[in-house]
């Protein structure tokens, strides 16, 4: 594991150059400042020294370093732990092997303090901190870098079910195409479902996380301009979560009508099949008769092949144009 730390200080909204991650408990507490504390893949040492520090709960620090986590939000007596997941999606969707990555992110919320904590430097933290100064969050405290990440990560959750949706959108035009592979198209279309599974499975719980946020600001008597803010943020996390469900109703619909098609496919084949089994089975029947070894209606006479000849002509398109006539063929 490295041990790669970033960090920022404001005080009184104006951003500081300097920072050092034991300038943390030194700023615990002080209205007038504010402290982001970003860990990228920290050892176990350097995260629990540092909650130490902060006294930040021993299984919250381990739950920020497990391999794996689910999308949670717990609010213990000195702070907040919060666990959330950016997701994307590669192109093209429908390809082999999984389209949707996720990278989880640990929150630490004490005062006027944020820890974030990365198993990976994928998700660009850049973006978080443009989107809080160009809402003026400054202004605004720990509450506003709060909403700018998860603002960040909902939209990531927006546009990775967008991607997903035109994905089955592609396989819908694919699944009555005839000269496509069916059997590729069921490893896409169950790859896709895979991935929605997936992506549910972050989603769904968001709404429990931006509500706990909502509720301890409330207790907490945080300032209400950025009320509104979490109210569209929440809205948003609602949207996302009912369109991954309608999606997941759409790709098993797709996935069964595939089979269907198949059945329906194999089918027409079969009743072609018996068609022309049937139309080759006169032939075979009349020949067969017409070679007994005992004399029949001209035998032994050249009468007797131009009629067998005419009935199996006869019988062939008779039975031909009643199947043709019927769709068996």
């Amino acid at each position: 594991m490295t041990d790669k730390v970033n960090g920022r200080v404001w005080i009184h909204g104006e951003p500081q150059q300097d920072f050092a991650l034991e300038m943390v408990s030194h700023c615990l507490g002080d209205a007038s400042k504010l402290v982001w504390v970003d860990l990228v893949d920290p050892t176990h040492e350097a995260l629990s020294k540092l909650a130490a520090e902060l006294d930040l709960n021993t299984w919250a620090v381990e739950d920020a370093l497990a391999d794996a986590e689910r999308v949670k939000a717990t609010a213990y007596p000195t702070h907040r732990f919060v666990t959330v997941y950016a997701v994307h999606v590669d192109e093209p969707t429908t390809g082999k092997g999984a389209a949707l990555h996720s990278d989880r992110i640990s929150l630490f919320i004490k005062d006027n303090v944020l820890i974030t904590v990365r198993l990976s430097d994928h998700f660009d933290m850049s973006e978080v901190t443009t989107r809080w100064e160009e809402m003026g969050g400054q202004q605004y405290g720990i509450g506003a870098l709060i909403h700018g990440l998860l603002d960040v990560v909902v939209d990531g959750h927006f546009d990775a079910v967008q991607r997903l949706d035109d994905g089955i959108e592609d396989l819908e035009t694919l699944l009555f195409d005839d000269k496509y592979n069916s059997r590729v198209l069921q490893q896409q279309t169950y790859q896709l479902r895979k991935d929605l599974v997936s992506l549910r499975r972050v989603v769904m719980p968001m709404r429990e996380v931006v509500a706990m946020i909502q509720r301890s600001r409330l207790e907490n008597n945080a300032p209400t301009e950025l009320d509104p803010n979490f109210s569209d943020l929440y809205d948003h996390v609602l949207r996302v979560t009912e369109w991954t469900e309608s999606l997941r109703d759409m790709v098993t619909t797709l996935f069964e009508t595939n089979l269907s098609l198949q059945d329906a496919r194999l089918n027409t084949v079969m009743k072609k099949l018996t068609g022309w089994a049937a139309i080759i089975a006169v032939p075979t029947a009349v020949t067969g008769f017409y070679g007994q070894n005992i004399p029949y209606p001209g035998f032994d006479h050249y009468s007797g092949f131009l009629s067998s000849t005419v009935v199996i002509i006869v019988a062939v398109l008779a039975l031909y144009i009643l199947f043709k006539k019927r769709d068996w063929l």
